[in-house]
C-alpha cells in the first residue's frame, strides 16, 4: 500500500480532507446561524445568493444530510489514510493509536473548534460561498440524502416531530419586542421606543389614556349665552362637547372651526350653535388602543366620548392621544409641561393626587403599577388599605412616597422620589 501512494501524496490527500471536514462543519454552523430575518429581506429584494440560502433552509433535513454525509466521508476517508501514514513510522501495534490521538486533536481544533467558531461569528461570510458548493452537492447525492433522511425522519416522527420544514421563523409580539431592544445602533433608540409603543397598543385601553370626566371643559347650554360665547372665543381646544346640565347629557361634538358660522351672526342662540355640533362619538372604555386606531380612521373621527357598562361618560379621548402613546408627547420636556408632577431642589417631585399615573411614568421614566387604579391617590389608598388620618409614608416598588395634603377624603398631594438601592458588601 505505501508502495502505491507515495508519503507525500497521502499527506498532501489528508491535509485536503481536513479542510473538506472544515469546509462542512463552517458550512452547518454558518447556515444554523445566519440571520433569517436579514436573509430573508434580502432574498426579497432579489439578491440571487440570498435566494439560494433561503432554498437550502426550507428544508432543513435535507441540508443537515448532504453536510452530515460529506462531513462524515471525509472524516472517515482521512481516518484511514492517517492510519496508513501512523503505521508507516509507527509500525503496526501503535500506529493506529498514534494516529487516532493525533487527528482528533488535528481535526477537533481545524475541523471543528475553530471553523465553528467563525462560522457562529460570520455567518453570512460562510453560507453564502458555501451555498454555491452545497446546492449542487444536494442534487447530485439527492438519492443518498433522500434515503437517509427517511429513516432519520421517520424516527423524529416517532418522537413527535411532524412538520419537518422550516416555520418561517414566526415570531410572537414579545419575540418581536425582543428583536427591536437587540437592534443596537441599527435601529435608533427613539424608533425601537416607538416600534414597542406599537406592539404595547393591545394592552391599553382607552380608559387608561382618556381626559377623566371631571377635567373636561365643554359647553354647557343651561349657562348664559354669553359665557357660553366667551368660552368659545377663549377656548384652547379645537373639539368641545356640548351638554345639557350634566357631562352624561352629552348632546354633540362641536369643531370650533365651524364656530364662525355662527360667530358671524348679528344674533346668535344656542339653538344655532346645537346646529353645527357633530353627532357625538361613543367609545367603550375597555376598548383597546389598537382597535380604537383603526375605528377613529374608519369612523374618520378624532374624537370620542369614553362611556362605561352602564352609559355614563367616564372622559375623552382623541386620535392626537393614542398617537403620543406610539411616539409620545408633542412637547420637548414632559416633566415641565406636566402641572400636575412639580419638580423640587432635593430631587423629588410633589405630585398631585390626581395625577395618572401613566403619565407619571411617561413623565418620570417610572414603573408603578398600571394594572389598577388609575390615579397616585387611588394607588396610595390601594396600599394603604385604609383612609389616611395624617402624613403617611409608604413605598410601592423603588418609590418612596410621603403624603403632604388630604382634604375631603382625597390625597391632594404627595412628595414622591425614586429609591435607589445599594448592594450589600460581601466578605
Amino acid at each position: 500500500m505505501n508502495d502505491d501512494f507515495p508519503l507525500g501524496l497521502l499527506f498532501g490527500l489528508l491535509l485536503l480532507l481536513i479542510c473538506l471536514s472544515a469546509f462542512f462543519s463552517s458550512s452547518e454552523t454558518g447556515m444554523m446561524s445566519i440571520n433569517r430575518y436579514r436573509l430573508s429581506h434580502r432574498a426579497n429584494s432579489g439578491e440571487s445568493r440570498a435566494q439560494r440560502v433561503m432554498r437550502l433552509l426550507s428544508r432543513p433535513d435535507r441540508l443537515i444530510g448532504v453536510i452530515l454525509i460529506g462531513n462524515n466521508f471525509v472524516n472517515n476517508l482521512a481516518a484511514s489514510i492517517a492510519t496508513i501514514i501512523a503505521i508507516h513510522f509507527f509500525g503496526d501495534v501503535t500506529g493506529p493509536a498514534v494516529a487516532t490521538t493525533l487527528l482528533t486533536i488535528t481535526i477537533l481544533i481545524f475541523s471543528e473548534v475553530t471553523p465553528k467558531t467563525y462560522a457562529a461569528v460570520r455567518p453570512e461570510r460562510i453560507a453564502y460561498p458555501a451555498s454555491v458548493i452545497l446546492e449542487p452537492l444536494l442534487k447530485l447525492l439527492y438519492p443518498l440524502v433522500w434515503l437517509v433522511n427517511a429513516i432519520s425522519n421517520g424516527l423524529l416522527r416517532l418522537l413527535g416531530v411532524k412538520n419537518i420544514e422550516g416555520d418561517g421563523d414566526n415570531l410572537t409580539r414579545d419575540e418581536l419586542r425582543t428583536v427591536v431592544h437587540e437592534a443596537g445602533p441599527l435601529v435608533p433608540s427613539r424608533h425601537q421606543a416607538m416600534l414597542v409603543s406599537i406592539l404595547d397598543l393591545e394592552n391599553v385601553t382607552v380608559n387608561d389614556i382618556m381626559v377623566p370626566h371631571h377635567e373636561v371643559s365643554g359647553i354647557d347650554l343651561d349657562d348664559d349665552l354669553e359665557d357660553i360665547l366667551t368660552q368659545i372665543r377663549t377656548s384652547q381646544h379645537t373639539r368641545m362637547p356640548i351638554f345639557k346640565g350634566d357631562i352624561n347629557n352629552i348632546i354633540g361634538m362641536l369643531h370650533l372651526r365651524n364656530a364662525a358660522r355662527f360667530l358671524s351672526r348679528p344674533e346668535v342662540t344656542k339653538a344655532a350653535i346645537v346646529q353645527e355640533a357633530r353627532e357625538p362619538y361613543f367609545i367603550p372604555e375597555s376598548t383597546p388602543l389598537h382597535t380604537q386606531l383603526l375605528n377613529f380612521q374608519k369612523q374618520k373621527r378624532r374624537i370620542g366620548i369614553v362611556v362605561d357598562e352602564y352609559g355614563d361618560v367616564e372622559g375623552l379621548v382623541t386620535l392626537e392621544d393614542i398617537l403620543e402613546e406610539i411616539v409620545g408627547e408633542f412637547t420637548t420636556d414632559v416633566a415641565s409641561q406636566n402641572q400636575d408632577i412639580h419638580p423640587q431642589e432635593d430631587g423629588s417631585h410633589v405630585i398631585d393626587g390626581t395625577a395618572n399615573i401613566r403619565d407619571i411614568n411617561k413623565s418620570l421614566g417610572w414603573q408603578l403599577p398600571t394594572d389598577g387604579p388609575k390615579t397616585l391617590n387611588g394607588l396610595i389608598l390601594e396600599h394603604l388599605e385604609s383612609f389616611p388620618d395624617g402624613p403617611v409614608c409608604l413605598e410601592i416598588r423603588p418609590i418612596r412616597m410621603e403624603i403632604l395634603e388630604v382634604r375631603d377624603n382625597l390625597i391632594t398631594a404627595a412628595r414622591c422620589w425614586q429609591v435607589v438601592r445599594r448592594a450589600a458588601a460581601t466578605t
